[in-house]
């Protein structure tokens, strides 16, 4: 009988991810019990964008927490998906990693510095900031969802292909409700300047992500 060699994926670069997520969560849980109650409640109640939405403060400490692992988790839910969809055997998994990672990382936060540069040259830094706000919020509490979702692929037995597609479903329809969301509670503003919201989401939230799909994919 001939042997027949078997490729085996190790998870222990992802399972040091995941604890750092884990670890994130644990410190902001601690340092900010009750703001982490109120962000974790984001879905039943609007509680958190009410009464937080007034600090404008990116860089306040549970905010970086939060950011931070938002980046991790997406990060290595595309690698996941690379890794599902690639039919190629992925050598060098953690150089690949750590490249979602920075690209991830430089696409967010240049999106960031950019929409508060177009504030600031527009004269419109309180309505970014609050725009801004929201749906970092949103995308953060999303990202906690994704890593859950996450942890299925990579320890669940459960036919990987079938599940991703439904993973990719309810990314689209939480993303789809994030829009809905800020457009409903912004619809005033938002109704005066259809046309640059419009170009904004071409240019800004959706133009970056196509850019990663395809470095990702060509490289």
């Amino acid at each position: 009988m001939e042997a027949i060699e078997r490729y085996i994926t190790s998870n222990d670069l992802l399972t040091i991810i995941i604890l750092l997520v884990l670890l994130l969560l644990a410190v902001a849980k601690t340092l900010f019990n009750n703001r982490f109650e109120d962000f974790i409640s984001l879905a039943a109640s609007g509680k958190y964008l009410v009464i937080k939405s007034k600090e404008h403060k990116l860089l306040f400490g549970f905010n970086v927490l939060m950011l931070t692992a938002h980046i991790l988790s997406v990060s290595l839910f595309v690698f996941l998906t690379f890794r599902l969809l690639t039919t190629q055997t992925l050598e060098g998994s953690g150089n690949l990693l750590l490249r979602i990672i920075t690209a991830y990382s430089f696409i967010v936060l240049l999106k960031i510095t950019v929409e508060k540069i177009i504030a600031n040259v527009f004269d419109i830094d309180e309505i970014m900031d609050t725009y801004i706000f929201q749906k970092q919020t949103y995308l953060n509490f999303i990202s906690l969802i994704i890593f859950g979702l996450s942890l299925f692929l990579v320890y669940s037995d459960i036919p990987s292909l079938p599940l991703f597609y439904l993973i990719i479903a309810l990314i689209l329809i939480a993303l789809l409700y994030i829009l809905y969301a800020i457009v409903k509670k912004n619809l005033r503003l938002i109704s005066r300047f259809w046309f640059y919201f419009i170009l904004y989401l071409c240019a800004l939230e959706i133009a970056p992500y196509v850019v990663l799909y395809k470095l990702i994919t060509k490289y």
